[in-house]
């Protein structure tokens, strides 16, 4: 049997989503791990301890389990402290490994911090790497509107080494291999596009009454139009872009619409005014400010389980972001048979084919997001096309096709790379999990 650590170290699998660190990356560790699982290939998560008294190991399916190490606190932290403790993290997967007995035939790792343990990790199994990024630091930073949202030169230096380093880069889609090339100088048949997927099975259509009964909207909200937020409260997600929208929609509609709200999915739902981050502070000041405070309701995160009563639940998804080297919440929207209203950067503007399932507009251009909401908001027949095209888009991107692609360029650069030099440290450090 096949064997693979897959390592995701800043932010585990089993976080709930819309969390400060846990988003669209998340989903995509799973639920690979989870169909590489059904296809017999044993998958080994591992990811760092974030409250004390978790379980080291949970199941998630066949063949598929998160492992999770002490590294550092076992309490949130920061991502760029990761750094620090990256030495114990991959000391502590070495001793899980030679614990349990097991020999791993390959790494797939996620995220800048996790490719650096990885290629520690090579040097002492001779096994090669695969790594995927998911964002983009050089990205990040250019299209930061202040200092406060970049990336450090460190990430961009350490993501530059893993591109030359790595056995293969998966991309998202042609732009994300195009943006690696430009920012990084990276040879470009090193990097395979693969594009994210999404369960159909899962993220699918519920009729829109049963799903807002379901969820205990209010009353109101029951009765209105809504529009679906879903992500992580950061300025980079461009909820404000959607709050400015939503004011300029509720300044026009006249008294016989039907009435127009957005419920927000992301954050802690159950943190109260003193425990929100600067972002959401600052956002939730600025529904006060333009007097959304009847139209706006920020629910926090949300198990995966919930969502696909929420996308069925809205009229329209929205996803302002600035920056999105995929956008998986647009594609689940899709598979929901929702229509997207997504701002037109990065991966969005593949997994929204502009005016066949949603619309793509600039990322700052609130009156284009409100233009577009009410033409679909407004217009039932659109909405119910848009969405059938929504649901078979979507079918493009089902698990078990990722797989396929993803299976095939393990054998590849398994195939491709020579069995290396093995260096073992010369003394092994007492192993404690």
């Amino acid at each position: 049997m096949q064997r693979v650590a897959m390592l995701a170290v800043h932010s585990s699998p089993l976080a709930a989503l819309g969390g400060k660190e846990a988003g669209g990356m998340n989903v995509y560790v799973r639920e690979l791990a989870r169909e590489l699982g059904r296809r017999g290939v044993a998958v080994d998560i591992f990811t760092r301890s974030q409250r004390k008294g978790e379980p080291q190991i949970v199941e998630l399916g066949p063949h598929a389990r998160v492992v999770t190490l002490r590294t550092g606190p076992a309490a949130p932290y920061d991502k760029n402290w990761v750094l620090d403790y990256l030495p114990e993290f991959v000391g502590r997967i070495r001793c899980f490994a030679d614990g349990q007995d097991l020999n791993y035939d390959l790494l797939h790792s996620h995220y800048w911090l996790s490719g650096v343990a990885a290629l520690e990790l090579r040097k002492m199994w001779g096994v090669p790497v695969v790594h995927m990024f998911h964002t983009l630091g050089a990205m990040k930073n250019q299209v930061a509107q202040t200092a406060l949202w970049g990336e450090s030169d460190e990430r961009v230096r350490i993501e530059g080494r893993l591109l030359r380093e790595a056995d293969a880069i998966v991309a998202a889609t042609p732009l994300d291999r195009a943006q690696m090339q430009f920012h990084y100088n990276v040879e470009s048949e090193r990097v395979v596009v693969i594009p994210c997927g999404v369960d159909t099975t899962t993220f699918r259509p519920y009729p829109q009454s049963d799903a807002r009964r379901r969820l205990g909207l209010t009353e109101a909200e029951a009765a209105s139009k809504l529009v679906l937020f879903v992500g992580r409260i950061e300025p980079l997600k461009g909820l404000d872009t959607l709050l400015h929208a939503m004011h300029l929609l509720v300044q026009r509609r006249r008294a016989d619409q039907t009435p127009i709200r957005l419920i927000v999915v992301g954050g802690d739902a159950h943190a109260g005014a003193d425990q929100w981050g600067g972002e959401e502070r600052r956002l939730r000041a600025e529904v006060e400010r333009l007097g959304l405070a009847e139209v706006v309701r920020f629910i926090g995160s949300r198990p995966q389980a919930q969502l696909p009563l929420l996308y069925s639940a809205a009229d329209v998804v929205a996803v302002p972001s600035h920056y999105e080297s995929f956008g998986l919440v647009a594609l689940e929207a899709q598979a929901c048979g929702v229509p997207v209203v997504a701002s037109k950067v990065g991966g969005l503007q593949f997994t929204v084919p502009d005016g066949q399932s949603g619309f793509l507009e600039p990322w700052n251009e609130p009156a284009a997001f409100a233009r577009r909401i009410e033409q679909l908001v407004e217009h039932e027949g659109l909405r119910e096309e848009m969405g059938a095209r929504a649901i078979a888009n979507a079918q493009a991107y089902a698990w078990p096709r990722v797989a396929d692609r993803v299976l095939d360029l393990y054998e590849g650069v398994q195939h491709r790379r020579k069995p290396a030099q093995v260096i073992v440290p010369l003394q092994i450090p007492r192993c404690a999990l």
